[in-house]
């Protein structure tokens, strides 16, 4: 039987060095034994006589004995401590890479992430991945709400074929909230370039439908399973469960489905709705109740952000969320979606299309962030900065936050994009400023003693 008496002797004396060592130690404390007893000494009684013998020695060498016996105290601690530190070392070495920091700087860092606000982000797409690498740095208690519209690509051709949610949103948040970021990043985006079947599909999403096939099609325990296996911090949840279809009214009349073709359609989108009527995930919501922030944005307004708060149970659960609630808006205008947009349309969609009036704006979103640091592009860019307007934000009863925050190195034709260390940072001290215990002081770098010593210990 595994695991029994016979079993284990028999796995004991298979091959290996370590074993037969071992055996060759026995063997000479044998042979000693054996040759005290033909000497006629009983070796545990001359033992017995030899340590009574050091003992009384060491207690007359010329020192008192408390003296004496402090000494020996502090020696057996200091050997005692060595053997702890050198075990604690040796197996939590084997669980840690070379590359990577310190155990002790492990373990403060995770002690403090463990005690940060429960943050609750809401979108998709890569800006939502975006805001999510940098604020993992200041807490683990992280949820992500994800849209599931996605129709096109890998993400697309995996919903068809094996009826799974599309992954691909998905896939970014868990890889943004791993622990082991880049590798994890690289091997996730991976996308077979050959191969029957597989050419275009991504490793990530891969990895993902095939989880969820174990797990009998579930897709939010896929997604607790795959943050496991990567160490995530924090945890992703889909906004709904069910198969939903974007379907966008244009402007010039034309009805568009499906989230890949609503992008490229070339249309000024006047108004968007999900098929069929979708219901949250009971997580989501759950989340939603319990959070210190709500953070919605960026992303995509209309195939990212907008989705989600189409479903409304999630907007009934964020106007009665006791959160702080901020928007994040987006650094650059989206061509096919929000050309010629500024901050307060940005504003104006997610209000009607979540059923809210200008009056209990407020109740959904108090806070908006947008980029002070206007990036310069050529009049032939289809991306052009998104413009604030105070006047208009102030209307809906929402606070502006200007800061700069773009990152300085355009991701594609002029595009930029948060740079994500910096957002974090700005979204920081927005949580710690509406809490009664904490003082925002002068200096914008300073936060309470733990959010302090987070961001000091991230720069």
């Amino acid at each position: 039987m595994k695991g029994g008496i016979k079993y284990r002797l028999l796995n004991f004396m298979l091959p290996g060095l370590k074993r037969w060592i071992l055996f060759i130690l026995i063997g000479i404390a044998v042979i000693v034994f054996g040759v005290f007893l033909l000497l006629g000494y009983h070796p545990i009684m001359l033992s017995g006589m030899f340590l009574h013998d050091l003992i009384q020695d060491a207690a007359h060498v010329g020192l008192t004995h408390r003296i004496n016996g402090l000494i020996v105290i502090m020696g057996g601690t200091v050997v005692v401590i060595l053997a702890i530190a050198r075990m604690t070392v040796s197996v939590l070495g084997a669980y840690l890479p070379d590359d990577r920091e310190s155990i002790p700087d492990v373990l403060y860092r995770r002690q403090l992430l463990g005690r940060g606000p429960r943050v609750v982000v809401i979108g998709g797409g890569t800006g939502l991945s975006t805001l999510l690498k940098g604020i993992k740095d200041y807490t683990n208690n992280i949820t992500a709400i994800v849209t599931v519209g996605d129709d096109g690509g890998s993400s697309g051709r995996l919903r068809q074929e094996l009826g799974v949610l599309p992954p691909g949103d998905i896939r970014n948040c868990i890889t943004a909230l791993a622990d082991e970021e880049k590798l994890v990043t690289e091997l996730f985006r991976y996308r077979f370039k050959s191969g029957q079947g597989l050419e275009g599909h991504s490793f990530g999403n891969l990895f993902l439908s095939a989880i969820c096939a174990i797990t009998n099609g579930d897709m939010v325990q896929a997604v607790k399973v795959a943050g496991r296996i990567l160490n995530s911090r924090g945890q992703v949840i889909p906004s709904t469960l069910g198969s939903i279809s974007l379907v966008a009214q244009l402007k010039d009349g034309r009805l568009v489905k499906g989230e890949s073709q609503i992008s490229s359609s070339g249309g000024e989108i006047d108004k968007l709705k999900i098929e069929p009527a979708a219901e949250p995930t009971p997580e989501a919501l759950t989340a939603i109740e319990e959070a210190d922030l709500i953070i919605i944005g960026p992303g995509s307004l209309y195939t990212s952000v907008i989705p989600n708060l189409l479903i409304s149970k999630i907007v009934k659960a964020l106007k009665n969320a006791h959160a702080r609630k901020v928007y994040v808006c987006n650094v650059m205008t989206q061509p096919g979606e929000t050309t010629g947009y500024s901050v307060c349309d940005h504003l104006a969609a997610i209000m009607s299309h979540a059923g809210v009036d200008a009056s209990e704006a407020n109740k959904l979103i108090q806070t908006v962030i947008v980029n002070s640091d206007i990036p310069e592009v050529d009049s032939t860019s289809s991306c052009k900065p998104v413009n604030a307007d105070p006047d208009k934000i102030n209307a809906f009863g929402i606070s502006l936050v200007q800061k700069p925050l773009v990152n300085t190195q355009p991701v594609s034709d002029q595009n930029y994009q948060h740079d994500s260390a910096k957002l974090a940072k700005l979204i920081m001290l927005e949580i710690y400023k509406d809490k009664k215990h904490n003082r925002l002081l002068a200096n914008p770098d300073y936060v309470d003693s733990e959010a302090h010593a987070i961001v000091s210990m991230k720069n």
